[in-house]
């Protein structure tokens, strides 16, 4: 909740304890008695309103606090209404606690003499009367939060959908753009002269890799084995252009290969690593694709040869991408790092397990 919509809440809270108490309180008091009131009994109705209004917007306070951090209303509502009651019956106690020496202080500050006696039945008629105060300030507080709340999932459910086609659009930039199609093209026509059925092979290859492109990444998530094809032949093109420069090793987990994970990921990582680590080392470099199961979570990590500061030139479309894809899908129990360390760039992304 960002920092106006609080300062609303707290203005909104404010005056509707103060309205409301005005109303039931002085409101009557004042002008609807008939009769005229010393200049100490309408200044004792008018602090009695505001230290009750006070009180309650203090103690209400409790409880929204207490619905922020402890209530998810996308639970079962059985044990959030055993939690409400239980935190609005604390309330309930605490008001009465206070209420009643707040009050006998006013009336000492005001000088004012009720010519009624607040007896021990009072008190407790009076709090039936606070309660249903509480009751309609509770009503009013669950039925807006409850709505924020609402707006809220909406709103991110509409930000994912948007996002999700951003990013799907943006990775099938990045495979077909036509830096890539001219490179491809032109190696397996010069590979025809050399080899006519490893050329055929790549053709395949990119052909299974557009497919893919065009095909799975309209989809929120895939098998890792699904994606580990997909990266074969993508390697498996690149190799035409870097030759003997590319190196190409995986150590993956066989109990992931069923786990799964957004489309198109693990590509990003491994062009990321080509375009910006492998194609600036004139010796060529070395990639290592690994996957693990940890604690619950599926760990994916690519080791390129080259430096972190060369990767940074770039745009870094494919990252920021993963980035905010793993945001939005996972929330914080998901995270991307992207480390240099003995001249090696190490991205790795941990997502928990579906």
């Amino acid at each position: 909740m960002n920092l106006s919509l609080k300062r609303f809440y707290i203005l909104f809270n404010l005056i509707g304890w103060v309205l409301l108490f005005t109303a039931t309180l002085a409101g009557p008091k004042l002008f609807l008695s008939g009769t005229i009131l010393a200049p100490e009994q309408i200044l004792y109705y008018w602090l009695e309103t505001i230290t009750c209004a006070l009180l309650a917007f203090t103690l209400t306070f409790l409880i929204s606090f207490y619905v922020d951090k402890k209530i998810n209303f996308n639970s079962d509502w059985k044990p959030i209404t055993w939690k409400i009651l239980l935190i609005f019956t604390i309330v309930q106690a605490l008001y009465s606690l206070f209420i009643w020496p707040m009050l006998d202080f006013v009336q000492e500050y005001t000088n004012y003499e009720s010519a009624q006696i607040m007896t021990f039945v009072g008190k407790i008629y009076n709090v039936f009367y606070f309660s249903t105060l509480f009751v309609i300030w509770l009503f009013v507080f669950l039925t807006i939060k409850i709505y924020h709340q609402l707006k809220t999932v909406q709103i991110k459910q509409l930000e994912l959908k948007a996002t999700l086609k951003e990013s799907q659009l943006n990775t099938l930039k990045g495979q077909i753009n036509p830096h890539f199609m001219f490179n491809s093209l032109n190696n397996i026509r010069g590979l025809m002269l050399e080899d006519v059925d490893k050329a055929r092979n790549m053709l395949t290859s990119l052909s299974e890799t557009l497919r893919y492109s065009l095909t799975k990444s309209v989809l929120n998530s895939i098998s890792l084995e699904d994606e580990l094809e997909m990266v074969e032949n993508y390697i498996e093109i690149s190799k035409i252009q870097f030759e003997d420069r590319l190196h190409f090793e995986t150590h993956i987990d066989k109990n992931s290969l069923s786990k799964q994970i957004p489309p198109m990921i693990i590509q990003m990582l491994i062009e990321n690593a080509l375009k910006h680590g492998i194609s600036n080392l004139k010796q060529g470099g070395k990639i290592t694709l690994s996957t693990a199961i940890e604690s619950n979570h599926l760990q994916i990590e690519v080791i390129n040869s080259g430096t972190l500061q060369n990767t940074k030139k770039g745009t870094q479309l494919g990252i920021k991408n993963i980035k905010k894809r793993l945001k939005l899908l996972y929330g914080e129990t998901a995270n991307f790092r992207l480390v240099e360390i003995e001249n090696h760039v190490i991205a790795s992304i941990k997502i928990p397990l579906i």
